[in-house]
């Protein structure tokens, strides 16, 4: 089973770069953040029409979530907690696939630090790790895929000392990661590169020509869920097109 995550940065804008990751890479699910689209916006039927069954979270701004996905999709989650009235709603959706259960996570930024920004951000991952934990005790399968906005350590950075003050970099949104591993997760890329890093983020202009980037879009596995993981990829033909999302896309591949 292949699933892949992508920050795409306007679904609408990058259409045509989801439709050829599809058409050539064919993953069975794909976790899609950042589409900037309300719900009447998004190309569903552009997706369908590759085979895809398509459930989504839109979001006019930053925000908006999506899984695609070539099985049925069953138990779908759009909060991550339930007060609907609250402001967490838009940057997360989870559901069952094909005896797992996968979730598109995209996880504020926080800059500036020290602003009500950052603060937001903390609150949100303490929602996560509070959700994620319930899911655990459900005992399913579960595979956490998404741009989470952090960098778990210096070295998954191309130059650490530029992002010290940057939100993915603090001690706080780094602490809040662990207590999700501390949960009982697994981050794919470390189980399978302890010693490598690659990156999954470049910024525009030369950043990407340079290599100058960032390791912020993640997978984080359940215990069940990472003895099934054979390989992690960090595609990046894609973000090499032109007008490419700054991220690229990240590929696992499981056995059933």
């Amino acid at each position: 089973m292949k699933i892949a995550t992508w920050n795409v940065n306007s679904i609408r804008v990058r259409l045509p770069h989801v439709k050829d990751f599809l058409s050539t890479r064919k993953p069975d699910v794909m976790l899609l953040q950042e589409l900037k689209a309300q719900d009447n916006d998004i190309p569903v039927s552009d997706l369908e029409d590759l085979g895809y069954n398509v459930i989504f979270k839109g979001q006019k701004a930053y925000n908006g979530v999506a899984i695609l996905s070539k099985h049925p999709i069953s138990d779908i989650i759009t909060n991550l907690y339930s007060d609907e009235n609250a402001r967490y709603i838009e940057c997360w959706i989870d559901a069952k696939n094909s005896g797992f259960r996968v979730a598109s996570i995209y996880l504020p930024n926080g800059n500036p630090i020290n602003t009500e920004k950052f603060s937001y951000k903390i609150e949100w991952m303490s929602e996560l790790s509070n959700h994620v934990k319930k899911l655990l005790d459900n005992e399913e399968k579960i595979i956490l895929g998404g741009d989470f906005n952090v960098c778990p350590e210096d070295r998954d950075a191309s130059n650490p000392e530029m992002m010290k003050n940057d939100a993915l970099f603090q001690p706080e949104s780094r602490a809040k990661f662990r207590e999700i591993l501390n949960l009982g997760y697994y981050d794919a890329w470390r189980s399978i590169y302890p010693n490598k890093t690659n990156w999954s983020y470049w910024d525009y202009g030369r950043a990407f020509e340079q290599n100058k980037g960032l390791r912020i879009d993640h997978f984080l596995l359940s215990p069940s869920a990472i003895d099934k993981l054979e390989a992690i990829e960090i595609d990046t033909y894609h973000r090499a097109l032109e007008k490419p999302s700054d991220h690229a896309p990240v590929i696992i591949n499981l056995t059933d």
